[in-house]
């Protein structure tokens, strides 16, 4: 599924051919893909609209409408978004189109039909319960080590989680913690304010990264809106790398499933936190 870099990557590419432009014409060829509103009413709420802003928020791309509301699009896991010519061809697995005002064309794209790409008159309340975004302002050292303080969770599944913090996933929780020396398993509360400083820099670092390289391409599917692949994939110090030497220490990667997702780790670089004994009765 793409994550923040990938999501970030489409949302920079689509924005100068949708801004300012005005949707003439919509047609829906897969009704689940705009969720629970009828075709008709959502060709009749975005027909005539104008884009005023393509923004990011954690991994939804946010298409402001103006007073109207807003497109609010999730990639899932084969979800693609392109703006071409008229006549271009999107192929069997385009669901939704918006025709412009410019003669061109907006195509949402997607071959197993997880995305989603809805119509909602207040954005802010649908997205009302995700965590501060890593690259904002309010993601700081000091926010990171007190919420992970406030909880008792193992370190991956909390990252993971969209109400902790907003737009990560399995690939960048896995080389963020590598890069800080923490293992998936350490339990929030047992992490220092040094840790999560560290911890909060590598993951700004890591995703900033990946933004410039336009995300990581692991499969066939994640293609920017150009059609090229990401290739922060190059780039991964853990993830994939199974049995590969880690690039800091030699040791070779392991392989393991916490909190039900493919978990990659350098046992050297990454010790494994010790149980807690039981205090005798």
């Amino acid at each position: 599924m793409p994550e923040l870099p990938e999501v970030e990557t489409v949302a920079r590419l689509i924005r100068p051919g949708l801004v300012g432009r005005r949707i003439t014409g919509a047609s829906v060829a897969w009704k689940r893909s705009i969720g629970s509103q009828s075709v008709s009413s959502f060709v009749s709420a975005v027909t005539g609209a104008r884009f005023e802003s393509i923004e990011r928020r954690a991994k939804y791309i946010v298409m402001s409408l103006g007073e109207r509301g807003a497109l609010v699009g999730h990639l899932r896991m084969t979800g693609r978004m392109h703006v071409e010519a008229a006549d271009w061809d999107p192929g069997k697995f385009a669901k939704v189109r918006l025709d412009l005002d410019d003669g061109r064309a907006f195509h949402f794209i997607d071959v197993r039909k997880f995305g989603r790409l809805e119509f909602v008159r207040d954005p802010a309340a649908r997205l009302a319960d995700i965590g501060p975004e890593p690259l904002g302002s309010e993601f700081t050292a000091e926010w990171l080590w007190q919420a992970l303080s406030s909880r008792r969770r193992a370190l991956k599944p909390l990252l993971l989680d969209q109400t902790f913090v907003a737009g990560l996933g399995n690939i960048y929780v896995d080389e963020s913690l590598h890069r800080s020396g923490l293992h998936p398993l350490c339990l929030s509360n047992r992490v220092s304010a040094a840790q999560a400083a560290l911890l909060q820099r590598e993951i700004r670092t890591v995703l900033s990264e990946a933004i410039e390289r336009e995300g990581s391409s692991f499969d066939v599917f994640y293609r920017t809106p150009e059609g090229n692949p990401g290739s922060f994939q190059h780039q991964f110090r853990v993830y994939g790398r199974t049995g590969e030497p880690c690039r800091t220490c030699g040791t070779p990667i392991v392989r393991s499933v916490v909190g039900q997702r493919g978990t990659h780790t350098c046992p050297t670089c990454q010790p494994k936190p010790r149980r807690a004994r039981r205090t005798a009765r």
